[in-house]
C-alpha cells in the first residue's frame, strides 16, 4: 500500500509469487473503470507490471546484492474488453537469472524484456504487456 499507493486503491494484489512466476489479480470496479465500462488501461498496466517487478525484486533481494531497476521501455497489446476479474502472469524468472548474473558478474547495466499476460476469468486474453527492464550493480 505505501510502494504502491495508486494500485493499492484500485484493487490491484499480487497473489503468488516464487523463483519463476508471479501473478497478479485486479477486480474490475468503478474506481477502476473508464468510460466504456471496462477496465482503464493503466490499471491494467500497474498490475501487468507489478507482475514482472515483483519478479525481478524477489530475484535483485535473493542475490544479496545492491541492484537498481527501472522500466526503460514498454509496449501493450489489447485484445478484448477487460471485465471482471483480470489475472496478469509472469513465468519468465529465469530471464531475470540471466541478466542479473550478468550484471553481477561484468558490472555492466543488463536488460531484460518480461511480459505479462492479462485474462478474464473464462482464461481469455484481454491485454499482453511488455515491459525492458534495466538492471545496474549500485556502487
Amino acid at each position: 500500500m505505501f510502494k504502491l499507493p495508486a494500485a493499492y486503491f484500485t484493487g490491484v494484489r499480487t497473489k503468488f509469487l516464487d523463483d519463476s512466476k508471479c501473478i497478479v489479480s485486479v477486480k474490475h470496479r468503478w474506481i477502476n473503470q473508464n468510460p466504456f465500462k471496462s477496465m482503464f488501461w493503466a490499471v491494467q498496466g500497474m498490475a501487468a507490471e507489478l507482475a514482472t517487478g515483483a519478479l525481478v525484486m524477489s530475484k535483485i533481494k535473493a542475490s544479496g546484492k545492491n541492484v537498481s531497476m527501472l522500466v526503460a521501455n514498454n509496449n501493450a497489446t489489447f485484445s478484448k474488453k477487460a471485465t471482471g476479474r483480470i489475472t496478469f502472469i509472469c513465468n519468465e524468472g529465469h530471464k531475470i537469472d540471466n541478466a542479473l548474473t550478468k550484471a553481477i558478474e561484468t558490472n555492466e547495466g543488463q536488460t531484460v524484456w518480461l511480459t505479462s499476460v492479462g485474462t478474464n476469468a473464462r482464461g481469455v486474453v484481454v491485454s499482453s504487456f511488455n515491459f525492458e527492464w534495466t538492471l545496474k550493480v549500485k556502487q
